[in-house]
């Protein structure tokens, strides 16, 4: 039996294929002049494809030798980011959800406010408060100042409102403290969520630059995004082979994550409560 489509879903699967293009079009573009050869990577007019496929770019990148010790930072980085991030967003979204306190209005409102704030508004005094502790050049440089999530906290926030309490109460009947509460009953009940965030939160961990290139100077503590713009700047100049080669390696990693857990994304996105907002 053949499906009809009605005409709205004809409109919305043209406009999905469109947004598709659009957003496929820089990355099928990059992988592309990534292997052409170096002299046609600037050729009048544009060509999709080389003369020759080639992999000399990725060999230069890959060939300057603190690659793997960036990767090895960057995943180190975006791990502990994430995991310190969803621990202390739910368990302050979890305090402001089922407890109350003098002043909670009032914290709740600040805590939604920095969600307006510009993260580059706060890189001054972030970089002064680093260089006061003795932190630059280090992870924790890198790691500390993303821990504090205000969108996280709000989104697990109004998740953790729609938890039903009767099963939190039925734990509290048979003697449970809150604490025990939170990590058998809710953190459990939380999992497509709390997957989701973890997804969202260790994206843009492993994609952020600024904040890194700005307290990391030593090769040895520089993440991959930091460490493969610091090649392209300082050996290879505006040679676009290598620069598009340097882009694919940094975001590989990122479209494995999503290939292996978008399902869980989409099921967190589902469950937050938000996808009608």
């Amino acid at each position: 039996m053949t499906k009809r489509f009605s005409i709205s879903q004809l409109i919305l699967l043209v406009v999905a294929l469109a947004l598709a293009i659009l957003w496929l079009a820089p990355i099928a573009w990059a992988v592309a002049t990534s292997l052409k050869p170096e002299s046609e990577t600037t050729k009048i007019p544009l060509e999709w494809i080389g003369s020759e496929i080639t992999l000399d770019s990725y060999q230069l990148v890959l060939g300057t030798g603190g690659i793997v010790k960036w990767a090895i930072n960057s995943t180190i980085t975006a791990v502990i980011t994430t995991f310190l991030t969803v621990l202390l967003s739910a368990m302050a979204a979890y305090g402001f959800a089922r407890t109350q306190f003098r002043g909670q209005r009032a914290l709740l409102a600040i805590i939604l406010a920095g969600i307006m704030v510009p993260p580059q508004v706060l890189i001054a005094p972030l970089f002064a408060e680093m260089v006061a502790l003795g932190l630059v050049d280090t992870w924790w440089a890198i790691i500390l100042p993303q821990v504090a999530a205000p969108l996280i906290v709000y989104v697990l926030y109004k998740f953790f409102q729609d938890v039903p309490p009767e099963l939190e109460q039925a734990a509290f009947v048979d003697g449970a403290g809150r604490w025990r509460v939170f990590f058998t009953i809710v953190l459990p009940l939380s999992r497509p969520v709390l997957a989701a965030v973890s997804i969202f939160t260790f994206i843009t961990t492993w994609n952020n630059f600024l904040w890194p290139f700005l307290v990391s100077t030593d090769p040895n503590t520089m993440t991959l995004p930091v460490g493969l713009a610091n090649v392209v700047q300082g050996t290879f100049g505006l040679r676009y082979a290598q620069i598009m080669a340097s882009v694919v390696l940094a975001g590989l990693p990122l479209l494995v994550v999503f290939v292996l857990f978008q399902r869980q994304i989409v099921r967190g996105v589902a469950h937050t409560g938000l996808a009608g907002q």
